[in-house]
């Protein structure tokens, strides 16, 4: 390695680069793949499922707010990790810890999974696409995504400008056309006239199909991931929330409008892929581009997991609670070990898992610690109220959040008790076998000593020359 160059995660990126990276986590595989899940549980009611998507919608905005107040108070990398740390103690952050080291990589799966579907949908146009060639493509744009990120977040900001391009022009050709059609057609909008008539769904269907909702409207706390990395992180991370996200929920409401007026919803339901329906319904000639166009804009989202992944693993090898090769950077300040280790997780949920399940699997999960977060602010906000806070979350904003999380992690297990909840519930816990005995009594394994000198020799990595700038900045945080 260079011997003048610090190794160290760096503040260089802005309020552009940041906006454009909320958009690619917010606009992902949801909005092509969750229509036909929400309209499935809300019992093809047309009017119920425009309100799971308003519903959605409000969740994520207050829950974005909230995370904003996490991320500015405490602007390190990894931010939501270090705060349940303080507000919980090691051992509750480890769980957090031990859950997301499997929980992202299993969203990205599910992220590579859908652009796989799109572009192998094409090659079998009368039937389904075997499961084989879906999956090896997913693993192939995985394992890329994986090289792309050791390079560091610069080398791929120039991807993800055109990404959120592309993806806004497809979503906005789909809602303005759909707008078009309902001012034209006298059909369509007595179709929508009558959108609430139809069988109602009970609280758990809606659960679920809040449950689909919300994948396409996920995404709003990642700027706490690398909030260590942001210039002027107290004031880029609300204008980045408050550029992005009503933008987004503008386009949402829109695009699902437009899938209504011109697919029916026996038509949506039946559909492996709504977008492409759609367009062969109105621009038929260009269907095939469609699914090529979608893929690449969800690539993207893949880059950005992967890094959001690894700056979590890589803060917990800092803070002493996973080994310490994890805490260790490469020469483009990359941490290659973090990278690494979620790319082989994902590749073994894409092998191992199916798309729905994940769905419904992954964000109970999230529900989970989304609302222990919630709580978290509260607690701060009691016991240390001279904590430097240059951003504070309107309260009512955390109570809804609470609220509504709390609905989606109780109702579930109350009015349709699956074992598969059980299971994750139980998967949360077991991270205390291995909390005990390795960072409670701090068990120390000689022969993985031996394994990480030979590792960081193959891979040139190091530990950093000085601790990280945002690791003072929350240091001194709390003694203001």
């Amino acid at each position: 390695m260079d011997g003048d160059k610090k190794i160290q995660l760096k503040r260089e990126l802005g309020y552009f680069w940041g906006t454009n990276f909320l958009i690619i986590n917010i606009i992902g595989a949801g909005i092509f793949v969750s229509p036909k899940g929400v309209l499935e549980y809300s019992c093809m009611n047309v009017g119920i499922s425009l309100c799971v998507w308003a519903a959605c919608a409000l969740l994520s905005m207050t829950s974005t707010l909230c995370f904003a107040e996490i991320g500015i108070t405490f602007p390190c990398s990894g931010a939501h990790y270090y705060f349940i740390k303080r507000c919980f103690g090691p051992l509750i952050a480890f769980l957090r810890l031990w859950t997301s080291v499997f929980l992202i990589p299993g969203v990205i799966a599910s992220q590579a999974l859908l652009p796989a579907e799109y572009c192998t949908h094409p090659f079998y146009p009368s039937c389904t696409a075997p499961s084989l060639p879906k999956k090896c493509l997913a693993l192939a744009m995985l394992w890329i995504v994986g090289i792309l990120n050791r390079r560091g977040v610069k080398e791929v900001s120039g991807l993800q400008t055109m990404s959120t391009v592309l993806k806004i022009s497809i979503l906005s050709i789909i809602s303005l056309s759909g707008v078009v059609m309902l001012v034209r057609g006298k059909e369509n909008v007595e179709r929508l006239q009558h959108a609430f008539d139809g069988e109602l769904p009970d609280v758990s269907q809606i659960t679920e199909a809040i449950f689909q909702g919300y994948l396409a409207f996920s995404g709003g706390e990642s700027l706490t991931f690398i909030a260590g990395e942001l210039k002027k992180p107290n004031k880029t991370i609300p204008k980045c929330v408050f550029t992005a996200l009503p933008l987004v929920t503008v386009v949402y409401l829109l695009t699902n409008i437009s899938y209504m007026t011109v697919l029916t919803p026996r038509e949506i339901l039946s559909s492996d892929a709504v977008a492409v329906t759609w367009t062969d319904r109105v621009f038929s000639q260009f269907t095939w581009i469609v699914p090529f166009a979608i893929s690449a804009s969800i690539f993207s989202n893949i880059i950005i997991n992967v890094l959001e992944s690894s700056r979590v693993t890589y803060l917990a090898g800092q803070q002493g609670q996973l080994p310490l090769l994890c805490g260790t950077l490469n020469t483009h300040s990359s941490p290659l070990i973090p990278v690494l280790l979620t790319v082989i997780i994902g590749s073994l949920a894409i092998v191992a898992t199916r798309l729905i399940e994940l769905i419904n699997s992954l964000y109970f999960v999230v529900s989970i610690w989304t609302l222990l977060s919630m709580v978290g602010i509260l607690k701060l906000r009691y016991q240390e109220p001279n904590l430097h806070r240059p951003y504070k979350v309107f309260l009512p904003f955390t109570f809804i959040t609470i609220a509504i999380t709390l609905c989606l992690v109780l109702i579930p297990l109350v009015k349709s008790p699956k074992l598969h909840y059980i299971y994750l519930l139980l998967f949360i816990l077991s991270g205390w076998l291995f909390y005990i005995p390795l960072i409670y009594f701090k068990s120390k394994l000689v022969w993985f000593e031996k394994v990480t000198c030979y590792l960081q020799l193959l891979f040139n990595i190091c530990i950093p020359d000085e601790s990280e700038e945002q690791m003072f900045e929350v240091e001194t945080s709390k003694h203001k």
